[in-house]
């Protein structure tokens, strides 16, 4: 019968275990000394190897000779357990056996001394399912433990296990494996499997593992379909894009090729690829990118290593429309487990990440405008159509023959004077000073760096009790007109102004007057009479 790689190749000493020398070297070192506690707790992410090291530490505790602190696997008690025989070496599952009966059961049965090895050990696996009643009952013997108990108990959420437990047990964090050891591990692998596994394959397999050196196996031996395995055959049986596919992607939202983008979609669709999975590694380059940008010195060790450096470099698109890119992909990914339609619900995706007209929230607005200042900065031109004046409709004018020659008499003026016209005096504009300057300045310093950029060179009027800001039409006034941001930005001006003040948004100018010309040409027409 074929046994799976994760099972065939799962270690056997704590030499064996990849990636966890901080805690295989402790334990050995308590075994050689003979200083075993009553309970340990092992944490950590799946595949990390904490049931595994709890087996081995079973079989080193009982071992006949044990090497270093290392089980011999070759004594009785080794071999025994190594086959699951010995009785007093007992896996559960909490997952499974959560109820308080279950754990009632092993602590009746726990005073007993072990009938084949020296220490009866209980191992139980994803201890944080078991009931709060569980949970008690466990406390009772771990607070008074037998000479010949261990519990070894193994987590993957430890905020869901209660403190009292935690306070009675040695805890070890197992961290994720790196890449660079799952690489090396597999290579290893293949390399007795007789299979021939390129560094590239490895490296690809390595980083999908996500630091589980489980699911690189279990990966690997599903890539197993020949005795060759290179990048392209991962991609094909796992359904990667691949990652020039997912440039090509992250070109289409730079440059707003919704078409493109569908096409491409469809493609990677009909060649059997997840929806998915292609908007996830579309997310992980503009991860990646962000990283880069945002750590230039130490971003080349936080990337995920699916894409080049030089796939990485030379994109324009602004960071801002990329934060929030990252944000609508991983949303949707999130969605697509209760969508009906997967494929559907990727090309909505695809189209509002591509589109601008579809940007409606703020950050979505915000990114919109550093795209267009990105475009401005790059010196293009950005034109807004200019409807044509509307034309006045001809007037069709009847004239009727008069029977006489008509004799015309040209209009007369009327002798009533015209009524004088006053005007106005345009109020004064209060002018801004530079103390008003700095005082702006302190204000905009108070607000998050967007807002404030959208602030920022237009020049405030003060008056009594009220700032007036003209920002003109556009993103500006729409965004900074919002209830809330109107409510941070007056918190900002009693904060630095000492005193509540009104602050007003307008897009016009502060002491705008009509056009007074207008009026006197109406004026003096009302005071023509024709006859």
């Amino acid at each position: 019968m074929y046994k799976a790689l994760y099972r065939k190749y799962r270690p056997l000493t704590f030499n064996d275990v990849v990636g966890q020398e901080h805690i295989t070297s402790t334990l050995k070192n308590q075994v050689n000394a003979g200083r075993l506690s009553h309970a340990y707790l092992f944490v950590g992410t799946r595949g990390t190897g904490k049931t595994t090291c709890a087996k081995i530490l079973s079989k080193a505790v009982n071992c006949h000779s044990p090497v270093n602190g290392d089980p011999c696997n070759k004594c009785p008690s080794c071999m025994g357990i190594n086959s699951g025989s010995v009785l007093d070496v007992v896996e559960l599952d909490a997952a499974s056996n959560n109820g308080v009966d279950h754990i009632r059961a092993i602590r009746d049965e726990a005073v007993y001394t072990p009938s084949e090895v020296r220490k009866r050990v209980y191992i139980v696996d994803e201890v944080h399912m078991l009931s709060t009643a569980a949970f008690n009952a466990l406390l009772k013997i771990l607070e008074e433990p037998p000479e010949h108990l261990i519990f070894i108990l193994a987590t993957t959420e430890l905020h869901k296990v209660p403190a009292t437990i935690l306070s009675r047990c040695q805890r070890y964090s197992f961290k994720r494996i790196t890449v660079e050891d799952i690489a090396k591990r597999l290579e290893q692998v293949a390399l007795m499997e007789q299979i021939t596994l390129t560094s590239e394959a490895s490296a690809l397999l390595a980083r999908l593992a996500d630091g589980s050196m489980r699911d690189a196996l279990s990966l690997m031996d599903q890539c197993r379909s020949s005795q060759t395995i290179d990048e392209a055959q991962v991609m094909s049986c796992i359904g990667l894009a691949g990652a020039e596919e997912t440039i090509k992607l992250l070109k289409c939202v730079e440059s707003g090729d919704t078409e493109t983008a569908l096409n491409i979609l469809d493609k990677l669709y009909m060649a059997g690829k997840d929806p998915g999975g292609v908007l996830g590694e579309l997310s992980a380059v503009m991860r990646d990118i962000t990283v880069m940008r945002m750590a230039p010195k130490t971003g080349e060790a936080l990337l995920s290593g699916t894409f080049s450096l030089k796939m990485l470099r030379g994109h324009k698109i602004p960071t801002e429309k990329l934060l929030w890119c990252v944000k609508t992909l991983q949303e949707s990914v999130a969605a697509l487990d209760r969508s009906p339609d997967r494929r559907t619900a990727a090309e909505f995706c695809l189209i509002k990440i591509t589109n601008d007209q579809f940007f409606t929230d703020t950050d979505a607005l915000l990114s919109r405008i550093a795209s267009l200042e990105a475009k401005l900065a790059g010196g293009a031109v950005i034109s807004t159509p200019v409807p044509a004046p509307a034309q006045p409709e001809p007037v069709e004018v009847t004239e009727e023959k008069p029977a006489v020659k008509p004799v015309f008499s040209a209009p007369t003026v009327t002798e009533k004077p015209a009524a004088p016209i006053v005007k106005e005096e345009p109020a004064p504009k209060p002018q801004a000073s530079a103390e008003n300057g700095d005082t702006w300045q302190k204000i905009l310093k108070e607000l998050d760096p967007p807002k404030a950029r959208l602030l920022n060179g237009h020049t405030p009027v003060f008056e009594e009790n009220r700032i007036i800001v003209n920002v003109g039409t556009g993103f500006a006034y729409n965004i900074l007109n919002n209830p809330d941001n109107m409510r941070m930005l007056e918190a900002a001006v009693t904060k630095i102004m000492g005193k509540q003040m009104h602050v007003i948004i307008t897009d016009k100018a502060v002491g705008s007057q009509p056009n007074t010309d207008k009026l006197d040409e109406l004026r003096k027409f009302g005071n023509v009479k024709f006859r």
